[in-house]
Formats: structure tokens, C-alpha cells, sequence
């Protein structure tokens, strides 16, 4: 079983950076797809990036792509979340996920670990 501890979050103005991480305390982590999502006040938690288990294939919502970087390093059993010009709209809890599965998914229900959460609050 893995546990996923996150960190890296915080309060930011509007155009900063913020560099997410999250550590897995298993010995397989390098088995797992992972993935980041997040969940705003009053929305249902969505997808914002996702990292195949060896790392070629990565993916990103749309309303990320070009601001988000996600990457991992399997020797140190953990995975970032870069995230440059945020937004005030970006503001969420943060979490990451492990998927123990065959192929890579972007499905939240798909995977099998959760982290407990970072909050990310971006200023105006």
C-alpha cells in the first residue's frame, strides 16, 4: 500500500509560481501512474495532470496546459507539480494520486491512492 504525503502548497499573488510535491513511502512506486487533481470550494474535485509510471507520457486539462508541469523521479519515490502564472481561479486543494493499473488514466475513480491534500490559494 502506498501513502502519499503532499507539500509545497501556499498562498501566492496572481502570476507566481508554486512547486508541488508528493512523496510516496512504498517500494514500488515506480509501478504507479500518478496523477494531481483538485477540488474548489463547492465544485467536484477534476483533473489537472497526470504522468505515466516511467514517465514518457504526460498529460494536462486544458485549463493547465502551458502553465503546468508534472514529472517525477522515481528514484527519490516522488512526483512534482510545477505550476507557473496562476490564477486566482486556480485556488483548490491539491491532491495526488497513485494508480495501480496497467494504463495510464486520467479517470480519478481509477485510482487507488490518495494523498491528503495541499492547499494552493492564489490572490488578485
Amino acid at each position: 500500500q502506498e501513502q502519499l504525503v503532499e507539500s509545497g502548497g501556499g498562498l501566492v499573488q496572481a502570476g507566481g509560481s508554486l512547486r508541488l510535491s508528493c512523496a510516496a513511502s512504498g517500494r514500488t512506486f515506480s509501478n504507479y501512474h500518478m496523477g494531481w487533481f483538485r477540488q474548489a470550494p463547492g465544485k467536484e474535485r477534476g483533473f489537472v495532470a497526470g504522468i505515466s509510471r516511467g514517465g514518457a507520457y504526460t498529460d494536462y486539462a486544458d485549463s493547465v496546459k502551458g502553465r503546468f508541469t508534472i514529472s517525477r523521479d522515481n528514484a527519490k519515490n516522488t512526483v512534482y507539480l510545477q505550476m507557473n502564472s496562476l490564477k486566482p481561479e486556480d485556488t483548490a486543494v491539491y491532491y495526488c494520486a497513485a494508480r495501480r493499473g496497467s494504463y495510464y488514466s486520467a479517470r480519478g475513480y481509477e485510482y487507488d491512492y490518495w494523498g491528503q491534500g495541499t492547499q494552493v490559494t492564489v490572490s488578485s
